[in-house]
């Protein structure tokens, strides 16, 4: 773990486990982890390892069977679904495969629906001239490309100026060339904005361009690696 900064999430002995019918599912079996402010986390593991299932946890989409969950000093576990709203509104900008922007808006007007709500927003055109869509603001969702619309999600999940960013697959569905536009934007919010940035990809390569890599297996953590230089996404060897 980076030494000397904030720890932002504290996990201990946390599992989830939930039933299919007359099968009980461990999709989490005891995850220790600590995350601090500013560093960009890789989660790699296989399909069904617990990567999704941690992070949504982290992001209060979901809650664990057993142990303690901490964002700073809120307990997700035993928060509120008002406090996990709110803590979801105004603290995590989520990034997911598919892009989940409204098709009747524009790009624009698809940020602005998370700038009207956080409570200190940057402006929703800045978030995009961010991300390289000064020209695309007022295109609708079926008039960009899979990575143009990727990155408006983005900048819709930086706007409001999150401390955690959490990406599910966030290159998922995309090729090599428009994925590493989308890992170089993500890369850039991480360094210019000092978000708390979490991507979980079966894709090893991606590995190289993180502070720390964490390998999950069977719904544990297998091992934690930390990455003495990070390499920009250009530079990855796809």
């Amino acid at each position: 773990m980076p030494q000397g900064r904030q720890v932002v999430f504290q996990l201990s002995g946390v599992t989830r486990s939930y039933r299919v019918g007359a099968t009980e599912i461990h999709a989490l079996r005891g995850v220790d982890l600590e995350l601090v402010a500013g560093e960009l986390v890789v989660l790699l593991g296989a399909s069904g390892s617990g990567k999704s299932t941690l992070v949504n946890i982290m992001g209060g989409l979901d809650r664990p069977t057993a142990g303690v969950v901490r964002y700073h000093e809120l307990d997700l576990v035993s928060a509120s679904d008002a406090e996990l709203t709110r803590f979801r509104r105004n603290s995590v900008g989520f990034v997911f495969q598919f892009y989940n922007l409204v098709p009747g808006l524009t790009a624009l007007e698809n940020v602005q629906l998370v700038t009207e709500l956080a409570p200190a927003p940057m402006p929703a055109a800045e978030a995009l001239e961010r991300l390289g869509l000064a020209a695309r603001m007022d295109h609708f969702p079926a008039q960009l490309s899979g990575g143009e619309q990727q990155r408006v999600a983005i900048a819709r999940a930086i706007a409001k100026r999150p401390e955690v960013l959490l990406c599910d697959e966030p290159t998922g569905a995309l090729d090599c060339e428009t994925g590493v536009i989308v890992l170089d934007a993500l890369e850039r919010a991480n360094r210019d904005l000092g978000t708390t940035t979490v991507i979980i990809t079966h894709n090893a390569v991606i590995a190289g361009m993180a502070d720390r890599v964490i390998r999950l297996s069977n719904g544990r953590i297998s091992s934690i690696e930390a990455n003495t230089m990070r390499e920009p996404p250009s530079a990855l060897r796809w």
